[in-house]
């Protein structure tokens, strides 16, 4: 609760990019670019920043327990995916790793799903997670590798029947990260212009663009404009607020005229940064 009102930060994350369950040098690069984003838009203040080995590389539950819900502002929050399979033995962050995260505060925490579509039984694996760990959204991280694949496209055909088994079991919220890239991983690979076309097809659905599609905004906000079933989520864009004030307040004016503030979600992409000093 922030002066008398809910508080929902519908970004954070609950990672395991310890040393052990790092594959190779491409997940110590994930997760170090995590690191770098968190040391070079937190406030000035040294309490901000976080220990790299013994807080920041795994979370550890009571810690984010702590720090959203007591320390925080939050009331609810959302648990984001990102599989990462070829970097990380058991996964960056899962539906079943964010399941149990969720079972600590089940009145409190949203958890979403992750899959990849070019996974063998990729639809199987959307109803599993939506059966056996109560999904009710999912993350859609386009620039995934996979083997020889370097990502993929959320208008591409093969993607269309998993969205399809999401409206056919009643989960209708699609969050996707389209924003700064994470190494090893492409940029154009998160481009948000691949969503106006998905949006269209399917009205019935939600498609929450994780961080406003910076560094394409223009983009992003002609494509929301157009597709009222498109939403804007202020993770990393938030982060701006403290070092670059007047870019922020250029995003959040072009957000507000483009998609009005019933479409702009808050949220803090915890534990990237602390959310205390984001609200």
């Amino acid at each position: 609760m922030k002066n008398g009102s809910f508080v929902l930060d519908a970004h954070t994350g609950f990672w395991d990019a310890s040393k052990e369950n790092t594959k190779n040098r491409f997940g110590d690069a994930f997760i170090e670019t995590f690191y770098a984003f968190h040391t070079g838009f937190n406030p000035p203040e040294k309490k901000w920043t976080m220990d790299y080995e013994t807080q920041f590389r795994k979370v550890d539950p009571d810690w984010y327990l702590d720090e959203v819900f007591i320390k925080g502002d939050a009331d609810m929050s959302i648990l984001s995916t990102q599989v990462l399979m070829d970097f990380y033995h058991t996964g960056f962050c899962s539906a079943d790793k964010n399941m149990k995260m969720r079972e600590r505060a089940p009145q409190r925490i949203i958890s979403l799903g992750g899959v990849d579509p070019r996974m063998p039984n990729a639809v199987d694996e959307v109803s599993r997670q939506i059966n056996d760990c109560g999904v009710k959204g999912f993350k859609w991280y386009t620039a995934e590798w996979r083997g020889q694949s370097r990502g993929w496209s959320a208008n591409d055909p093969m993607v269309f029947p998993l969205y399809e088994k999401c409206i056919e079991m009643g989960v209708k919220n699609m969050h996707f990260h389209k924003g700064p890239a994470v190494e090893p991983l492409s940029l154009s690979k998160f481009d948000v212009r691949d969503i106006d076309e998905p949006a269209w097809l399917y009205p019935e659905l939600n498609f929450i663009i994780d961080h406003v599609g910076l560094p394409r905004l223009d983009d992003f906000c002609w494509i929301a404009a157009r597709c009222p079933n498109v939403y804007g989520s202020l993770a990393v864009a938030l982060a701006f607020v403290h070092n670059r004030p007047r870019f922020f307040a250029e995003v959040m004016a072009n957000l507000l005229f483009w998609l009005g503030p019933d479409r702009i979600i808050y949220g803090t992409d915890f534990p990237i940064w602390y959310p205390h000093w984001q609200l």
